[in-house]
């Protein structure tokens, strides 16, 4: 846990400066010009002038130049270099891929755009945009409920030889319940944001069955269900052990998740963070099917399904922990097995209030913070040039910056956040952007130059922190 004393070690702050308003130690650094590392305009796949005009604004307040040259890069990196908008049958449609993998997953895709919904009433283009993500991600859900990943046609993948049900329009097809929560999440968003309730349509309601029953189905009440995937590898946590079907569970309410967020294989596949996650997910899209759908059969079902996963949580999720007390264990299987760790990749227990399954006061929540921000975590690093959550995907010593910036999005505490935003200016490595992970004794060794959900989560906390914060800029 970070202490005061560790903070003001590690940042140079003297107590007269805390006392005096929180002085971190770029306010004295010797200024330097910075160019942007955005593309050319006439480069750029999309330019939102209302983006452009936040950009401009909270870069203004921003003191320390390393630290808003980095929020001009990262914030519209998204909507630089990684969404194609066209229309088709005149109706919206975006596809959007990760980065450096062309391919868009449901999950990274809702991410990425996410920071720009509280923009979209004063930028009609950028409404679109968003609207043809939400239209693009019905379509993937009626091609494949269980795929996380999907082409923008039916050009096929590297992984067409992966023992699953594979299908020309699939990039990969690992199935993770977050896949078909993020969906719900930004339409549901979208909706409350702009007013607009067009999007849920024939389609998108048709989707929004699939994914109930899909989660059902995952519930393995009635067997272990159609869902295998095995994949020809060296490495475990890329397959799925008996079968394909994954580790055993006791069927008890929660719903399985083959494959964390982080596209590794659970242990236990009652993945906690996700459970939590599709119990938002279902309350929200009860209202959708309630509200706008005027479908109460559906809302019920929704609803229904919501308590049961909650009431399985409040009896499976919570374990006592020898040293931090009664705190969330990240997976379970049902029969009394628990697996006490984080992975950076959201969902996780770290981002559970950002993502509104639990208040950041509850003490539960609290206690598991602490445990998962601590060397309790096996995947919690402290070296020499920062400190964060990792996880197996990349391996050992890296630390995620989608971690930190998760911490200091979760946190009340200023002087935690300024540490937060500290570690992430200086792990850049000079580039200019942030990384999928980095080594934490060098960050020169970092993987993945071109990650925009990173990128556009960092400028996410970057906004967050001007507006409630605005002194620690």
């Amino acid at each position: 846990m970070l202490t005061r004393r560790r903070f003001i070690e590690l940042n140079g702050i003297t107590t007269a400066g805390i006392g005096m308003g929180l002085k971190p130690s770029w306010f004295v650094n010797d200024l330097k010009q910075f160019e942007t590392h955005r593309p050319k305009p006439a480069d750029r796949k999309f330019t939102s002038k209302a983006v452009e005009a936040t950009i401009k604004n909270v870069k203004a307040a921003i003191k320390d130049p390393e630290l808003a040259w980095l929020f001009e890069n990262c914030y519209p990196n998204t909507l630089d270099t990684t969404v194609n908008y066209k229309l088709i049958d005149g109706k919206p449609d975006t596809f959007v891929i990760t980065g450096d993998i062309d391919a868009m997953w449901l999950r990274d895709s809702s991410a990425q755009i996410w920071p720009y919904l509280p923009l979209i009433k004063t930028d009609p283009e950028l409404q679109q945009l968003i609207k043809g993500v939400i239209n693009r991600q019905a379509k993937c859900i009626l091609i494949d409920p269980y795929a996380n990943a999907f082409n923008a046609g039916p050009t096929g993948s590297e992984w067409d030889s992966d023992r699953t049900d594979m299908k020309p329009e699939l990039h990969e097809r690992k199935w993770e319940v977050d896949s078909l929560c993020y969906p719900i999440r930004l339409a549901y968003n979208y909706w409350k944001t702009s007013g607009d309730s067009s999007f849920f349509d024939e389609s998108w309601q048709k989707a929004g069955k699939l994914i109930v029953s899909t989660f059902k189905e995952q519930q393995r009440k009635n067997g272990a269900g159609p869902y295998h995937f095995q994949r020809k590898t060296e490495v475990a946590s890329d397959t799925a052990p008996n079968g394909g079907y994954g580790n055993p569970v006791k069927p008890v309410g929660l719903i399985c998740s083959i494959f964390r967020p982080s596209d590794d294989a659970t242990i236990f596949p009652f993945l906690i963070p996700s459970n939590y996650f599709a119990v938002v997910s279902l309350r929200q899209l009860a209202e959708m099917y309630r509200v706008i759908g005027k479908n109460k059969i559906a809302a019920d079902e929704c609803e229904g399904l919501a308590a049961e996963v909650h009431n399985a949580l409040q009896k499976y999720a919570v374990a006592h922990h020898r040293v931090y007390g009664n705190i969330l264990a990240y997976e379970v299987d049902g029969y009394g097995n628990r697996l006490f760790m984080d992975d950076a990749n959201v969902p996780s227990l770290l981002a559970l209030p950002y993502l509104g399954a639990l208040s950041v006061h509850d003490p539960l929540y609290q206690n598991t913070r602490k445990m998962v921000l601590s060397t309790a975590n096996p995947y919690f690093f402290k070296g020499k040039v920062a400190e964060g959550i990792g996880g197996p995907h990349v391996g050992l010593n890296y630390i995620w910056p989608m971690s930190i910036i998760m911490r200091a999005l979760t946190s009340t505490d200023k002087i935690e956040i300024i540490f937060c935003l500290n570690m992430l200016k200086n792990t850049n490595a000079g580039t200019g952007f942030m990384h999928e992970s980095f080594n934490k004794d060098n960050a020169d060794d970092f993987t993945r130059k071109w990650f925009a959900w990173a990128n556009t989560l960092f400028g996410e906390l970057i906004i967050k922190t001007h507006k409630y914060y605005p002194d620690l800029l």
